[in-house]
């Protein structure tokens, strides 16, 4: 199996929500299914049949996250320095725009693009990694060929 990358916060972020689904949800959805089962005709109850389709979606999220957090390979990035690699927090500025952007790399489990988490697999961070301050990259992305220029990189 291959070690998926990961911060310590998307690590923790994982456990977080693993054990909130064990200790709040699971027990929550087992309580509504059963007091669902007391109202009868199982053929024909609507919250049995929703309770029971919350259940299976809860512990295949439950199974999903054991697999990603068994597979996970915490890397710490207040310990590296140099290029961009993973962890690597990129001030970039758009060479057309002028649009400044900042964006962490991190594993995919992690990502997510509106608080500036760039998942490593992403055309833009696969575009990023090995360059310095002041290279510029061009990234071909859904809109188009878009090219950036690395203001600075930090490891926090």
């Amino acid at each position: 199996m291959e070690k998926i990358p990961m911060t310590p916060t998307g690590f923790t972020a994982l456990e977080t929500e693993l054990k909130h689904l064990k200790t709040v949800e699971r027990p929550t959805i087992i309580q509504a299914i059963a007091e669902a089962r007391e109202l009868g005709d199982l053929s024909e109850n609507a919250e049995y049949h929703s309770a029971r389709e919350k259940q299976s979606f809860i512990e295949g999220r439950i199974k999903e996250l054991e697999g990603v957090i068994s597979l996970a390979d915490v890397i710490n990035p207040a310990g590296l320095s140099g290029s961009i690699k993973f962890g690597a927090t990129v001030t970039l500025v758009d060479e057309d725009t002028d649009e400044e952007k900042v964006w962490q790399i991190v594993g995919e489990y992690e990502a997510n693009i509106e608080k500036g988490l760039l998942n490593i697999k992403s055309p833009i961070a696969r575009a990023l990694i090995g360059k310095e301050d002041g290279d510029s990259v061009e990234v071909r992305t859904p809109g188009g060929l878009r090219s950036y220029e690395v203001l600075k990189i930090e490891y926090i």
